[in-house]
């Protein structure tokens, strides 16, 4: 079995990342869709816009190591889109709704912000200074994503309890 290095990890790591970025892609217009506070239906919009520029960085990155632009299947964001798809089956019509949105999207970016957060160390332990700024940009977005989701939730949140 050959050696596996920290190399291999980052390769791996960034196609696990690159296969999340493209199904988020595909969840979100339901989740905009779904949603219906407009400040909600605004922040997964605009974070519609922001994956898609997620999805050039990484094939930029994917260029930069000389490695095809593919993803891995990544049970870790099925798990996590999955679970946001049945949330919007359950609630459905209900005052919740909007905060079960807000909470899904929440779980996707505490999960992107973990993948970026260790891909843009390991870029720097393994000297690849053009990614480091191209992953830190992502991961910067979606700390500002979190950050927006949790103002959002506090709203939905209160219009949910209010409803009851």
């Amino acid at each position: 079995m050959p050696t596996q290095t920290l190399e291999t990890l980052f390769h791996d790591t960034l196609k696990d990342v690159y296969f999340a970025e493209l199904h988020i892609l595909k969840a979100l217009p339901k989740m905009i869709a779904a949603a219906s506070a407009p400040d909600l239906k605004e922040g997964f919009a605009l974070h519609q816009q922001e994956t898609e520029g997620q999805v050039e960085r990484l094939e930029q990155i994917f260029e930069m190591i000389d490695k095809p632009a593919q993803g891995k299947t990544c049970p870790a964001i099925e798990g996590i889109l999955q679970e946001g798809a049945e949330l919007m089956k359950t609630y459905q019509g209900s005052p919740a709704l909007d905060a079960a949105l807000a909470a899904a999207g929440q779980a996707v970016e505490h999960y992107e912000i973990a993948r970026y957060g260790t891909l843009a160390a390991w870029a720097d332990l393994l000297g690849y200074t053009e990614a480091i700024p191209l992953l830190q940009e992502t991961l910067d977005e979606e700390m500002a994503a979190d950050e927006a989701l949790s103002d959002v939730a506090t709203d939905v949140n209160r219009m949910a309890i209010a409803a009851e």
